[in-house]
């Protein structure tokens, strides 16, 4: 139980950060740490997880540029809770034309 607690506040502090910095249209956190179990980054307790993303803060940058202004504000997540981080960043006409995004999936 304190795992999935720690795993909830992670989480929570992720968006602490993303939200007001990216005003994202679209914002979405998965925990999938449980499916890394017994990984050499899980046994310190980091999370691994997936982002998706979509802001107008991200329009004109290219992927590096949008990893690397994630990374800056989850600076310190990134350096004791957060092992591993996939990311989808979009700008939001690159959302409107990914049909697996447009449909609201």
């Amino acid at each position: 139980m304190a795992a999935e607690v720690a795993a909830g506040e992670r989480v929570a502090a992720m968006r602490a950060r993303l939200e007001p910095a990216l005003h994202p249209l679209r914002l979405e956190i998965v925990d999938e740490s449980a499916a890394h179990a017994g990984h050499a980054g899980a046994a310190g307790g980091a999370g691994h997880y997936r982002l998706l993303a979509v802001s107008e803060r991200f329009t004109g940058l290219s992927r590096v540029g949008r990893h690397r202004l994630v990374y800056d504000l989850l600076i310190d997540l990134m350096q004791r809770d957060i092992h591993a981080l996939a990311m989808t960043l979009l700008a939001p006409d690159e959302a409107a034309a990914s049909p697996q995004l447009s449909a609201g999936n």
